[in-house]
């Protein structure tokens, strides 16, 4: 089995966006939201000696991924070639998985309610492609592939020992986002993007993953439907708002 992993040149990488375009193409990402953002830290330094970078953000498909456990409905699992995924047809849009993100990674889909993310173009990978971000890439700095097979240019340009994956000490779910680039590139990206500590409890299991999704699921049939669509509605326009 595969297990597949990201890697940015951040050498290469000119900042244009056409990664999260083409991404938010492919997935119909709705405005305002995308799966893959491109972010640029301070220039740092005295003239003339001064460093800048961009910084490719989107789901890094964790070793340890702290956005599962939270989960009530089990909507979020990870497969046994790394990839991260969400059942949508599961996820009740409680926002939990969001909240647990270190890397910020999640939203939440105004339209559908519920949660997203980069899924690495899990459905262009079965199909034998690689993800949309890495064939558009006009710098041709995104790399993709299996991390364990020998004979991939991702495990060679990984295993020559100068890619770095962002964590810090406290933060260490073993991303499998990785860069490579300039000393001084690296270190702005750690030092500008570092990984936040989870906003909500990720040790051990939530009480709500005890009930039974399906109980979880039913509660608002169960409601009159005034009340569930004046919830709905409030939910959408704190959405909203947070946009």
């Amino acid at each position: 089995m595969a297990r597949y992993a990201m890697l940015t040149d951040l050498r290469k990488c000119v900042g244009c966006e056409a990664c999260t375009a083409a991404c938010n193409a492919e997935w119909s990402v709705p405005a305002g939201k995308a799966r893959t953002n491109v972010r640029k830290t301070p220039v740092k330094g005295r003239f003339p000696e001064l460093s800048s970078s961009v910084y490719v953000a989107q789901c890094n498909h964790c070793d340890k991924p702290t956005c599962i456990s939270v989960c009530p409905a089990d909507a979020t699992f990870k497969n046994a070639d790394g990839i991260v995924q969400i059942d949508r047809d599961l996820c009740i849009g409680c926002g939990n998985c969001v909240e647990a993100c270190p890397y910020d990674a999640r939203y939440m889909d105004p339209v559908a309610d519920v949660a997203d993310k980069c899924d690495f173009c899990a459905p262009r990978i079965a199909r034998g492609e690689m993800p949309v971000c890495v064939t558009t890439c006009t710098a041709h700095a995104k790399f993709f592939g299996d991390l364990d097979d020998p004979s991939s240019e991702i495990h060679r340009m990984i295993k020559a020992g100068k890619a770095r994956r962002i964590e810090t000490a406290a933060i260490a779910i073993g991303p499998n986002a990785y860069f490579i680039g300039k000393p001084a590139q690296l270190d702005l990206v750690q030092s500008t993007f570092p990984p936040r500590e989870p906003r909500l409890p990720v040790t051990g299991e939530s009480h709500w993953r005890k009930v039974n999704p399906l109980l979880l699921a039913a509660i608002p049939s169960a409601l009159p439907p005034k009340v569930v669509a004046f919830w709905n509605q409030i939910r959408r326009l704190e959405r909203t708002r947070d946009v």
